[in-house]
């Protein structure tokens, strides 16, 4: 028997081996996965008790039972991926390390959960400190069949007959093919990336490193590290995972749920605030405005003007008096109100402040003699009066507050000493479409919090005041306009909005390309995480925001009072060692500060260089087309921002990308989203961010350095995006 064929059939038994035990995990799998069905079928029956108790057990059964299914299910592709062969001195046998824990109907540990203590000597052990482990293995698998194994020996002093099968876990992971979702690495983790998943869960953790060094997969395992360390605290307080755009959210959201988590919430920078959602980019100069520290200020003078319409006055006869509300008391008396508080949660004392003022002018013995009780109640009767305190200070939502920065004489008023008249022109442009981009959200954000939420009574409340009346004795049911229902749910006078600011509050933030944020961003941001742990993931020399100074004060006040720990990584697992180099010495010719991490992996393909060109359109399409009949997984074709829509069309009328013609179609939406089977996607620089692809071909590269004030760190990030294939077009 020759060589090969003794050692194809010692890999086949191996894998036929590994195979038996991983059927028998999936048949106890299996068996949990019916016994969580018949908990829920059970809770449903108990919920048929005609008492209130039968009913809380009910959801509580189900609850559990619907999240052991879930977890059951996403756990289910590739759910047994490592073995651990130890020193037969310290166990005889073997460690199965896996995405959730399993165990036999005897409570024997089949299966151990990756983020269990346990697990931990499979990514660390080394072969400088094997720590009794002799060898290490991850199975590769396609569904529930196992494919392959690739074996490491770690202690080569150990006497065993174990054999040694393929050449690393690592590398045969590193030269598969991309498709348009970030895959979990759980099997492929590497002992510094280790570390930072296992960061105790307390203060900040920042995870920096250049590109491909697997900064945004290891934050992502470490949030479910931490939600099964502590899961009552994580998954009650919730998690939120912030990155840079839909396109980037929609290429990682597998990967938690492919670690049986689920409970977290994913959101890109224009989703953060509930109820919003931008996903269209502004223009440099004006992004660089509203990204600015200053914008907070202009939202907080917005915040506190008249309501575009509201009365500046007030006359009205009683008994013997004519009570006026002239501007200068009513200047007065909003200033008192604003001194106490947010707008909104001071609309319980408006009537109450307004009457006050009104009562001290009744001079009359007719009046006087009435009483304070009976003027109240004439002027809460009174229709002029109650449309007029509901019209002067009106519930507010940030939206609509918003809106009023349109007028280019509203904005001029507030915004003198913020901005200038230059920078004025530039945001009434930007405003006067009415749809709201990312760089809008924060700005709206600052506005929720300045206005504040409307108050609502609690039942206690309704109950002790059974006439309706709060602060003062004012009717809040009688100054509700229809404006005013239509901004509080239910009916009721001043109810809470559906979401209320109060409760956006997390127990982990994970941020990722964090040096991307803006100060007001990071604002936005802050508010959710005041109490929370973090997890913080970037690099400096990819930030696409020019004041790096600022935003890093930002930053530092988001944080504050939080305690730091800090992970840098140091290996580049995506670009081939080609590619980085080629991406290396273009920032350093720009003169770009970059974190050089050390490429693994050779594959002899030099990047290309088309140019100069004078058919941009032909010389495009052989670039694409040749890439696209090089590999196997996806091509990013990345262009200017104001050649997206011309390079699209070509893309489409090329007969030979027939089939990546409509991903190429969709994709230069980034709000829309391609079809898992599309190889072909267009996106600018900024769309890029955190993604890889197995080609990149890179329309006028200089175009997309020059668009924006960090235009080379753009390109530079574009460079850095490809694993195999890398051709500049221009």
């Amino acid at each position: 028997m020759s060589e090969e064929l003794a050692a194809g059939s010692i890999e086949d038994r191996e894998i036929a081996t590994e195979q038996d035990y991983v059927d028998e995990v999936y048949v106890q799998l299996d068996a949990s996965t019916q016994n969580a069905k018949a908990l829920a079928a059970e809770g449903h029956q108990r919920g048929k008790l005609e008492h209130e108790g039968g009913l809380v057990e009910r959801d509580a059964m189900v609850f559990q039972a619907a999240k052991r299914i879930a977890q059951l299910d996403a756990a289910h592709e590739g759910l047994v991926f490592g073995r651990l062969d130890i020193d037969p001195s310290i166990d005889v046998l073997p460690r199965y390390i896996g995405r959730i824990g399993v165990r036999n109907a005897e409570r024997d540990v089949l299966l151990i959960d990756w983020r269990a203590p346990a697990a931990a000597v499979f990514y660390q052990a080394t072969a400088a400190t094997p720590q009794g482990v002799v060898r290490r293995r991850v199975l590769r698998s396609l569904h529930r069949t196992v494919i392959g194994v690739e074996d490491e020996l770690l202690d080569d002093q150990a006497e065993t007959d174990l054999p040694i099968i393929g050449e690393g876990a690592l590398m045969a992971q590193l030269s598969r093919a991309r498709d348009r979702s970030m895959h979990s690495i759980v099997a492929t983790i590497q002992a510094e990336q280790d570390q930072a998943i296992r960061a105790p869960g307390k203060g900040v953790v920042s995870i920096s490193g250049g590109p491909g060094t697997g900064k945004t997969v290891v934050a992502l395992h470490r949030a479910a590290f931490l939600l099964f360390s502590d899961r009552r605290r994580y998954e009650g307080g919730g998690v939120l995972v912030v990155g840079p755009s839909g396109v980037f959210m929609r290429y990682i959201e597998r990967v938690l749920p492919s670690l049986g988590e689920t409970a977290v919430a994913l959101r890109s920078l224009g989703e953060v605030v509930g109820g919003l959602r931008a996903t269209r980019h502004d223009e440099p100069a004006v992004a660089d405005i509203k990204g600015a520290t200053r914008m907070s200020e202009l939202m907080r003078r917005t915040s506190r003007q008249h309501a575009p319409g509201a009365p500046t006055s007030f006359r009205i006869y009683w008994r013997d008096d004519v009570i006026v509300l002239d501007p200068g008391v009513l200047g007065r008396l909003r200033r008192q109100l604003m001194s106490q508080g947010r707008r909104n949660r001071q609309l319980p004392r408006v009537a109450r402040t307004l009457l006050d003022a009104m009562w001290r002018q009744v001079q009359g013995e007719r009046g006087r003699e009435r009483g304070r009780e009976a003027f109240d109640d004439d002027m809460l009767g009174h229709a002029g009066f109650v449309e007029f305190a509901s019209a002067w200070w009106p519930p507010l939502d940030a939206k609509t507050v918003f809106g009023w920065l349109r007028d280019p004489e509203f904005l001029s008023r507030v915004g003198e000493g913020v901005v200038t008249r230059e920078e004025q022109l530039l945001l009434a442009k930007s405003w006067a479409a009415g749809d709201i981009s990312i760089e809008d959200v924060p700005l709206l954000d600052e506005l929720r919090y300045a206005l504040g939420d409307v108050p609502q009574r609690t039942d206690d409340e309704r109950d002790l005041d059974e006439t309706g009346l709060l602060e003062g004795g004012v009717d809040l049911q009688e100054l509700t306009t229809i404006s005013e229902r239509e901004y509080a749910p239910g009916g009721l006078a001043w109810s809470a909005p559906t979401h209320r600011i109060e409760d956006d509050g997390y127990a982990h933030v994970l941020i990722d390309e964090a040096q991307d944020l803006t100060p007001m961003q990071w604002r936005m941001v802050g508010r959710r995480g005041r109490a929370a742990s973090w997890t913080i993931v970037g690099d400096p020399a990819q930030s696409s925001w020019p004041d790096a100074p600022e935003a890093a004060t930002a930053r530092a006040e988001a944080l504050e009072g939080k305690e730091l720990d800090e992970f840098h990584l140091s290996t580049n697992y995506r670009n081939s060692a080609e590619i980085y180099a080629f991406a290396a010495a273009y920032a350093g010719r720009v003169g770009l500060d970059a974190d050089l991490p050390d490429a693994v992996r050779r594959t002899g393909e030099e990047p290309a260089v088309v140019g100069p060109v004078d058919d941009l359109e032909a010389a495009v399409r052989e670039a694409v087309v040749t890439t696209a009949g090089r590999v196997q997984g996806t091509v990013g074709v990345v262009v200017p921002v104001a050649r997206r829509s011309e390079v699209n069309a070509w893309l489409a009328s090329w007969p030979e990308l027939a089939d990546d013609a409509a991903g190429a179609r969709a994709a230069v939406d980034s709000s829309v989203t391609p079809s898992g089977e599309d190889r072909v996607v267009v996106l600018t620089g900024l769309d890029t961010k955190g993604l890889e692809f197995d080609g990149i071909v890179v329309v006028s590269p200089q175009e997309i350095e020059d668009e924006s004030a960090t235009g080379r760190s753009t390109l530079y990030v574009v460079l850095t995006r490809a694993t195999q294939l890398l051709t500049t077009v221009g």
